[in-house]
C-alpha cells in the first residue's frame, strides 16, 4: 500500500483451507453420527465388517474434527485475520504466498492419509496422537510451514500494535510445537526388535511416564487447538461483525497470560486414582478450578463487547453463532472443572457424562465459532452476499436443538451411569451388573444420535450455503462494512 492505497489483500489460501474445513468437517461429523447410532443399535457395527465396527472408525472421527475440521478452520481464518490486522497482503511476498500454498497442500495429503491409515487400522492406540510416525513427521512439516507464514507476515508487518487475536494464534502455534513433538517420540517396532513393521512404532515412553506426557499432551491439545485459536476467531470476528470493540483489552491479555500459565498443569486431571503420585493428580485438579477464572475472564470479556447492542441478536444470525458460542464455553470450562475435582471424578470418570463435556464445547463453542467465521469471511473472500438467510437461521436453531439434546442426554446418562457402576447392597455386592447399566441407557443413546444427526444436517446446510455464495450469491459492490450481507 502506497501513499494511503487500498490494500489488496490475497485470499485464495483462506479459500483453500476454507474448502478443506467444510470437507474434513462433513467427514468427522457424518462419522461422529454413525457412531452414536453404534451405540444405541450395536448391529449397525455388524453392516460393513471390520472397517465399520467402533473402534475402527472412532479414531476417524476424533481426529477427523480435531485436526481434520478445527485445524483448517484455525489455518483459514488466519489466512484472513493475519494479513488483515498486520496491514499486509500476501501479494507482496511471493515467498510467503508460497509457503501458504505448499502449507495448505502438505497439510491437506497429511489428513487424508491420516484417514487412510486410521481406517486400516494402522494406529499407535494413543488419544489424539494415533498418528504413527512418518505422518507425524509430515504434521512437523506443514506446522513449521504455518510458522513461517506467521512470523513471516509478522516482520514484514505495517501495523506496529500486535492485536490480542495474534496473541492467541502465536500461543496455539508454539505450544502445540513443543507438546507434540515430546509426545510422539517413539521408535519404530522393527528398529527395536529387529523385525515387525517400519510403520508401526513404540513410543519411548513406558508405564505412567507415558501416561504423564500423553495427557500433558491430550489435554493441552484441547487447550491450544480448541481454546486459544478459537478465541483469537472471536476476539476478532465478534467486534467485526457488531462494529463494536472488545469490552476491556486489559482483560484480554491478563486472560492471555492466565490460559497460558494455568492450563499447561491442568493435564494430570485425566490421572485421577490411577498410579500417577497423588500430589500429580491434586495439583491436575487444583490447576483445573483455578482455570475457571481466566476461561470466564475470556467469555465474560466476549460477552460485554455486545453490551448496549443485544438487539442484534434480533437480526444478525451471525452474532447469536457468536454469543451462543461464549455461552458454551463458559458452560464447558465450568463443567470440566468441576468433573476434575476427586469426588466428582469418582462418579464422572469413564462414564458418557464426559462425551457430554467434549461435545458441548465442541460444537457449542469450536464448531460454532468457525462456521460463523468463515460466513464472516465469505462475502469478503468471494465478493458476494451470504446466499440465504433463511438457510442460516434454519441450521442456527437446528443445532443449537441438536447440541442441547446431545450434552443433556449424556450428562444424565453418565450420572446414571457413575451411580449405578457404585451402588452396593448390605452385603457389600454390587447392586447392579454392567448389562443393567446398558439397558438403562439406551434411551439416553438413542436422543444422543438424534441430536448429532440434527447437528449433521445444520452442517449440510452450513456447507451447501457456503458454497452457493461463493458460486450464486449477488455480486458486492464493495466489501461490506460490519455486519455480513445475507439475501433476502
Amino acid at each position: 500500500m502506497q501513499n494511503g492505497a487500498r490494500i489488496e489483500y490475497d485470499y485464495s489460501v483462506a479459500k483453500l483451507f476454507t474448502f478443506a474445513t467444510i470437507l474434513f468437517g462433513i467427514i468427522g461429523l457424518t462419522l461422529g453420527v454413525v457412531l452414536a447410532f453404534q451405540l444405541a443399535f450395536p448391529e449397525l457395527s455388524n453392516l460393513a465388517g471390520e472397517y465399520g465396527t467402533f473402534s475402527r472408525l472412532r479414531p476417524i472421527h476424533t481426529n477427523g474434527v480435531a485436526f481434520g475440521f478445527t485445524l483448517s478452520g484455525i489455518f483459514a481464518t488466519w489466512y484472513y485475520v493475519g494479513q488483515r490486522v498486520l496491514k499486509v497482503s500476501l501479494k507482496e511476498s511471493p515467498f510467503l504466498l508460497a509457503i501458504g500454498k505448499l502449507h495448505f497442500y502438505v497439510y491437506f495429503i497429511t489428513i487424508l492419509l491420516a484417514v487412510v491409515t486410521l481406517f486400516a487400522g494402522v494406529t499407535t492406540s494413543k488419544e489424539y496422537a494415533e498418528l504413527e510416525w512418518p505422518i507425524d513427521l509430515l504434521v512437523v512439516v506443514f506446522w513449521v510451514l504455518w510458522g513461517i507464514s506467521i512470523f513471516g507476515l509478522i516482520g514484514i508487518r505495517r501495523e506496529r500494535t500486535l492485536y490480542i487475536s495474534l496473541w492467541y494464534y502465536i500461543a496455539c502455534f508454539i505450544a502445540i510445537a513443543m507438546l507434540y513433538l515430546f509426545n510422539n517420540l517413539e521408535v519404530p517396532t522393527a528398529l527395536v526388535s529387529g523385525y515387525g513393521s517400519w510403520i508401526h512404532s513404540v513410543s519411548m515412553y513406558s508405564g505412567t511416564n507415558d501416561a504423564l506426557v500423553q495427557w500433558w499432551y491430550g489435554h493441552n491439545a484441547v487447550a491450544f487447538v480448541f481454546t486459544t485459536p478459537i478465541i483469537a476467531m472471536i476476539y476478532y470476528f465478534l467486534p467485526k461483525e457488531s462494529g463494536q470493540n472488545v469490552y476491556s483489552y486489559k482483560l484480554s491479555i491478563l486472560a492471555f497470560w492466565g490460559l497460558m500459565f494455568v492450563y499447561l498443569w491442568a493435564g494430570g486431571h485425566h490421572l485421577v486414582y490411577s498410579t500417577v503420585p497423588d500430589w500429580m493428580q491434586t495439583m491436575g485438579s487444583v490447576m483445573s478450578i483455578v482455570l475457571i477464572l481466566p476461561s470466564w475472564g475470556s467469555a465474560i470479556n466476549m460477552l460485554l463487547t455486545m453490551k448496549g447492542e443485544w438487539q442484534q441478536l434480533q437480526t444478525n444470525t451471525l452474532i447469536k453463532f457468536m454469543v451462543l458460542a461464549s455461552t458454551f464455553y463458559m458452560l464447558s470450562t465450568i463443567e470440566g472443572p468441576i468433573q476434575s475435582i476427586k469426588s466428582v471424578n469418582a462418579i464422572a470418570h469413564f462414564t458418557d457424562w464426559i462425551p457430554g463435556h467434549v461435545h458441548d464445547g465442541v460444537l457449542g463453542w469450536v464448531a460454532f465459532m468457525i462456521m460463523s467465521a468463515l460466513f464472516h469471511m465469505a462475502p469478503r473472500i468471494y465478493g458476494r452476499e451470504i446466499y440465504s438467510k433463511s438457510l442460516l437461521d434454519t441450521q442456527f436453531w437446528l443445532q443449537t436443538t441438536g447440541i442441547v439434546l446431545y450434552f443433556t442426554s449424556m450428562w444424565i446418562a453418565g450420572i446414571t451411569q457413575g451411580m449405578m457402576w457404585r451402588a452396593y447392597d448390605e452385603y457389600g455386592s454390587l447392586v447392579y451388573s454392567f448389562i443393567d447399566t446398558v439397558t438403562v441407557l439406551h434411551p439416553y443413546y438413542t436422543i444422543r444420535a438424534v441430536g448429532g444427526l440434527l447437528y449433521l444436517i445444520g452442517f449440510f446446510l452450513f456447507a451447501y450455503n457456503m458454497y452457493k455464495t461463493a458460486t450464486a450469491g449477488r455480486v458486492l459492490d464493495k466489501e461490506p462494512v460490519n455486519a455480513s450481507p445475507v439475501a433476502a
